[in-house]
């Protein structure tokens, strides 16, 4: 028998209002440790509404409520007293769009660790060269760290925000559409990192892409608007079964392109 999976990360009963909008209904599903969770759907169902409920981003959107559990490690990040700093530093985000800040690409990376108090240069050489191999960009900047990280290519940036965003230890990752700027061959170098990455952390990523899910996913969720526009979780499964023996006919509908 395989050893029971660790759970590192557990949605239990998340609503998410903004004002009088609910934007996701009743929503529970367990995040592996060091696996990939996809999380599809059509547009508007409120992936990265979920994918933001996990580092509690949308603290940041006036209006926002949330109502349920997210538990990390068994405690709930929502809980009174919790410190919003630590969860996003322990949760880290990569966008949609790459966003180098507008400094050298080791400025860059050293950014998180800087402002979390290490000023020892050695220390942060040390970060900054392990967190650029980490993102598969080391080779690629070695030589010209003090250029400016907005010079480098679209797939460049991102592996230099990955690299940011890995450069403060974060324990989980979540990834939002990380490659839908990006052309098929830097699409495909971040593909391969984000299942190199799962190895130390433990990834969530929205795409819309169908196929990305399918490549480099272990589980994938999909949701879908209900009547009441409001996103819900159709299904949640390992993703070989979900994509190949889906329990339910919306989500082959979708995943075969009938709709969305």
């Amino acid at each position: 028998m395989p050893e029971p999976l660790a759970t590192k990360m557990e949605v239990q009963n998340i609503s998410v209002f903004y004002k009088d909008f609910k934007a996701l209904n009743d929503i529970s599903l367990p995040i592996y440790a060091n696996r990939i969770t996809a999380i599809i759907g059509p547009s508007g169902c409120g992936k990265s509404t979920l994918l933001r409920s996990l580092n509690r981003m949308n603290d940041l959107v006036p209006g926002h409520r949330l109502e349920g559990k997210v538990l990390l490690d068994g405690e709930d990040i929502y809980a009174p007293n919790v410190d919003v700093v630590d969860v996003r530093r322990r949760v880290g985000m990569v966008f949609q769009r790459p966003n180098p800040f507008p400094m050298s690409i080791y400025d860059n990376v050293a950014f998180g660790p800087r402002l979390y108090g290490i000023k020892s240069k050695a220390v942060l050489d040390e970060i900054v060269e392990k967190s650029l191999r980490g993102a598969a960009l080391w080779d690629d900047v070695k030589d010209k760290l003090k250029q400016s990280g907005m010079a480098l290519s679209g797939g460049q940036q991102q592996r230099l925000c990955i690299a940011r965003a890995i450069a403060i230890e974060p324990e989980v990752l979540l990834m939002d559409e990380p490659a839908s700027a990006l052309d098929p061959v830097a699409t495909l170098r971040i593909e391969e990192l984000a299942i190199r990455l799962k190895e130390n952390f433990t990834i969530v990523i929205v795409t819309h892409n169908m196929q990305q899910a399918a490549r480099i996913s272990d589980f994938t969720a999909f949701l879908m608007m209900n009547e009441e526009r409001a996103g819900e979780l159709v299904e949640f499964g390992d993703t070989s079964t979900l994509f190949t023996r889906p329990k339910d006919q919306r989500t082959e509908d979708y995943i075969t392109g009938r709709f969305g």
